[in-house]
C-alpha cells in the first residue's frame, strides 16, 4: 500500500508558527502552566514519543534518572516543528525539534526556552539524502525538478537540503525548483524504492535497515556537510521553567544522565534496554529496527547547548530572509542553568 505525500509550504509553516505564538500570548496553555492549587511543582510531565524508538527522556525514566517525576505519553509525532508548537501552546510540558525550528517558533515571539540538546549528527547518527542505486542523481543539479521526502518541512532535513543546494552553486530561484514532500520516516524507504519520489532523507535505524537491504545510495550526508554537531532541543515555555525551577532541574539533569548512560553502556546493552522499553508500554511496536541503534549523536557532553547550535541557524533564516540580522542572539533562546551534569 503507498504512503500518502504530504506536501505543504514554508508560508503554512509560518503560519503555524505565528498561530502558536498567539495562542500562548492569549494565555490558552493548558499543560504550560506551573504549580497546582497546593503551589507545589509539576511532577508529571505530558508528551509526545517517536513510534518504534525510545527517546531520551522515556529512557532517563526507565533508569530512574528522574526520580519521582512522571511521564505521560499523549501520543506520537514525526513533527519536531509539530512538538515545539504544542509545548509552546500548553498541550505538553516538553517538546523536541531542530534548532532552526526553535529559532523560527522563538521569533514568533512564543515564549520558550531550549534547556538541553537531545539529538545531533556523528558518524553513527546522520541523515542521508539517498537515491535509488541506479539513480541518475549525483549532484545538487540533479535535483532541480526532483521530489525529495522528507518528516516535516521547516526544519532539519530542508535545511540542510537547502546548504547542499547553495554550496553546490544552485541559486535560490533554481533552489526553488526542488519539491520538498512531508513523507512519514517509516514509509520513506518504500515510497522511494516505488519511485513515488525522486530522494529520501533517512536516519538512524531507518537509514540502517535500507542500507541492508540494498539498492540505494546517498548522494549526500549532514555529516558530510557539517560533521559533528547537536541539531536539536527540548523545549518548554518560560513560564513552565519559573514555576517549577526544581521539575526543570531534574528533568534536565536526567535526561544528560541518560546521554552519557548511552554512550559509555556497551551497544548490546543500550538495544536490549531500549527494546525492553517498547515492549513494556505496549504499544504494539516493532522493535525490529532498534538492532541498528548506534548513537543518539549529541555533540556536548551532558547534551550542554553552545552559541554555536543556534547561530549557524540564525544565519541561515537572515539569508532566506526569514529573519532580520541581529534580530536574535543565541544566548536568547536557551539555557544551560537547569542542566546538572557534571556540577559539584
Amino acid at each position: 500500500m503507498s504512503a500518502v505525500l504530504a506536501p505543504t509550504t514554508r508560508r503554512q509553516f509560518l503560519t503555524l508558527l505565528g498561530i502558536s505564538a498567539a495562542a500562548v500570548s492569549c494565555g490558552t496553555a493548558t499543560a504550560g502552566g506551573g504549580s497546582g492549587p497546593s503551589g507545589s511543582q509539576v511532577t508529571t510531565l505530558k508528551y509526545q514519543g517517536n513510534v518504534g524508538a525510545v527517546t531520551l527522556p522515556e529512557l532517563a525514566a526507565d533508569l530512574g534518572y528522574l526520580g519521582d517525576l512522571k511521564l505521560e505519553w499523549v501520543g506520537n509525532t514525526i513533527s519536531g516543528p509539530q512538538d515545539i508548537q504544542s509545548a509552546a501552546t500548553g498541550q505538553i510540558h516538553f517538546g523536541g525539534a531542530f534548532n532552526g525550528a526553535i529559532v523560527k517558533l522563538a521569533a514568533s515571539k512564543a515564549p520558550i526556552k531550549a534547556v538541553i540538546s537531545y539529538y545531533g549528527v556523528d558518524e553513527y547518527a546522520y541523515s542521508g539524502y539517498y537515491v535509488l542505486e541506479d539513480s541518475p542523481i549525483r549532484s545538487a543539479r540533479d535535483l532541480l525538478g526532483k521530489k525529495v521526502g522528507m518528516n516535516t518541512l521547516g526544519a532539519h532535513s530542508q535545511a540542510l537540503l537547502d546548504i547542499y543546494l547553495s554550496r553546490g552553486g544552485i541559486s535560490k530561484a533554481d533552489a526553488a525548483k526542488v519539491e520538498a514532500l512531508v513523507v512519514p520516516p517509516v514509509n520513506t524507504e518504500q515510497v522511494l524504492r516505488q519511485k513515488q519520489i525522486d530522494v529520501g532523507v533517512l536516519g538512524g535505524v531507518l537509514r540502517d535497515k535500507a542500507l541492508a537491504a540494498g539498492g540505494i545510495r546517498p548522494v549526500f550526508t549532514d555529516y558530510d556537510l557539517l560533521g559533528r554537531f547537536s541539531a536539536g532541543s527540548y523545549v518548554m515555555t518560560q513560564r513552565f521553567i519559573k514555576e517549577n525551577p526544581d521539575t526543570v532541574r531534574t528533568f534536565t539533569t536526567g535526561v544528560a544522565k541518560a546521554i552519557e548512560w548511552s554512550r559509555s553502556t556497551p551497544r548490546e546493552e543500550v538495544i536490549a534496554r531500549m527494546t525492553e522499553i517498547i515492549k513494556k508500554r505496549g504499544r504494539n511496536e516493532d522493535t525490529a529496527t532498534l538492532q541498528y541503534w548506534r548513537s543518539y549523536g549529541v555533540g556536548e557532553t551532558g547534551g550542554r547547548i553552545q552559541d554555536k547550535e543556534f547561530g549557524l541557524w540564525l544565519d541561515w533564516l537572515a539569508d532566506r530572509g526569514e529573519l532580520k540580522q541581529g534580530g536574535l542572539k543565541p544566548a536568547d533562546l536557551y539555557t544551560n542553568e537547569f542542566n546538572g551534569y557534571g556540577k559539584g
